[in-house]
């Protein structure tokens, strides 16, 4: 890569780099004199836009956030119920799949305390319980269930890009079963049966 005129690189450049590094080799890949190396400039040039390592893991663990509402959004419209459930975590599980280093970064700052990443976990779970209106639950049950559902969907998809499932199984066929196991758990709740 031929050196980039230094009045070129912004911050969006730095991080769309990242994150690229990311998702072709890894998350441990991304390091500030990698994406330098990348970008054809030396690494004190990118604190021109980003302020240090951990600066560069919060923005992106916060494009994958992004990415993932953005995502969960866009295949929320027009289904509801139990087509709600399978439809956003299959869309959660295909964000990974298409951007896992972008997606381990998610873990890898905290985000309680921060008000950007608690803003963005939060923006996540208002989706998804938007997605949940048409079962019969009151709004905090829905948020409750939102925040289960979020959870079960990032452990599953965390594993699977992680290789975290040891066994020869069809994961197709485990996700499917997660889901048909949360929609039933959901409906339960619904029933008033707990």
């Amino acid at each position: 890569m031929t050196l980039l005129d230094r009045r070129t690189l912004d911050s969006s450049q730095v991080i769309e780099c990242a994150a690229t590094l990311a998702d072709a080799e890894g998350f441990e890949a991304v390091t500030l004199t990698r994406v330098a190396d990348e970008l054809g400039v030396r690494q004190p040039a990118l604190y021109r836009h980003v302020d240090g390592y951990d600066a560069l893991i919060k923005c992106l663990a916060l494009r994958g956030r992004e990415l993932l509402a953005d995502a969960l959004t866009e295949t929320a419209v027009g289904v509801s119920g139990n087509a709600a459930v399978v439809a956003i975590g299959r869309a959660w599980r295909a964000l990974v799949k298409k951007h896992p280093g972008l997606y381990a970064a998610t873990d890898r700052y905290p985000c309680a305390g921060d008000l950007e990443l608690e803003d963005a976990v939060e923006r996540i779970v208002a989706i998804v319980a938007r997605a949940l209106a048409s079962f019969d639950l009151d709004e905090d049950e829905r948020m409750h269930v939102a925040r289960g559902l979020r959870s079960a969907f990032h452990g599953f998809a965390h594993l699977e890009s992680g290789n975290g499932h040891p066994h020869e199984h069809d994961l197709d066929d485990s996700f499917d079963h997660l889901l048909e196991l949360l929609i039933a758990g959901i409906r339960h709740l619904e029933s008033g049966l707990r």
